[in-house]
């Protein structure tokens, strides 16, 4: 069976160890879906590209859009992609969902949950590469989890507290697999269902229509001719999916014309 590739969003504040987490778990990917490319998405090389001087806030919009462009691109390309990102906001979040849900493909979320004191002193480390002003902004504009439905985290790390990250990236692995199986086997009862429903519509279809050229050989309901075929579509429609043997057809329908064409059909079909 051919794999499915998916995205994974990591969210959390700059120097919280996000682009190691997405390093470490590339590997792992590789290793566990051997026949499908990992990508690491960073905007970071987007934004030094477009402002390789200094930090251009009227352009981060732009960068935005042309990170999302990039994901859509590598998820159209069956890979699977990690967002390398802060997505702070609910709906940086959901426009990446948003990508899955066009392509119909997984989405995982991940929250990188390093306090922001461990940040600021990693950051502080790192040769201060982003001004701690920043991180305490953006710390402040989180937008906190659960607000809906869709934006939980599938797993939580703060990596201040991480000794094996390999381990932890192994469980992690183990429910991507899980939540891939459930959805598939979900997928597989509704297109099961779909085509039962289908059949159960076409059955409906074909068992009115029998009915009505039968009763329009008594030349008694000729006059309601055009009225029957009307109502036979009205039938049709709100009876769809009920699952109606052929017997029940028949003896629903009869009653469904007998009610609204105010007669009383005596022929014996």
């Amino acid at each position: 069976m051919v794999e499915q590739n998916f995205l994974i969003c990591l969210v959390g504040l700059p120097a919280s160890g996000k682009s190691t987490f997405a390093n470490t778990l590339k590997i792992a990917l590789k290793k566990k879906f051997n026949n499908l490319n990992v990508k690491i998405i960073d905007p970071d090389k987007i934004r030094h590209n477009l402002t390789p001087d200094k930090f251009d806030h009227e352009k981060e919009h732009i960068i935005r859009k042309e990170n999302l462009k990039v994901i859509r691109s590598e998820l159209e390309k069956e890979y699977i992609v990690i967002s390398d990102d802060l997505n702070y906001y609910n709906s940086m979040r959901h426009d990446l969902k948003e990508i899955t849900e066009n392509l119909n493909l997984h989405f995982f979320m991940v929250h990188i949950a390093t306090p922001i004191e461990t940040c600021l002193k990693w950051n502080e480390n790192r040769g201060k590469p982003i001004p701690n002003m920043v991180i305490n902004k953006i710390n402040e504009r989180f937008d906190e989890f659960n607000k809906y439905k869709w934006d939980i985290p599938d797993v939580v790390y703060d990596l201040s507290q991480i000794t094996d990250l390999n381990h932890k990236i192994k469980d992690f692995l183990a429910i991507i697999q899980k939540k891939r199986e459930f959805m598939k086997s979900k997928l597989k009862t509704v297109a099961i269902n779909n085509i039962l429903s289908n059949l159960d519509n076409e059955s409906l279809d074909k068992f009115s229509r029998i009915y009505i050229s039968a009763l329009l050989r008594d030349s008694t309901y000729l006059p309601f001719k055009k009225r029957i075929i009307k109502l036979r579509k009205n039938y049709v429609r709100e009876n769809k999916n009920k699952a109606l043997t052929e017997s029940e057809i028949s003896k629903t329908f009869k009653d469904y014309l007998e009610k609204n064409l105010n007669i009383k059909i005596t022929e014996n079909l």
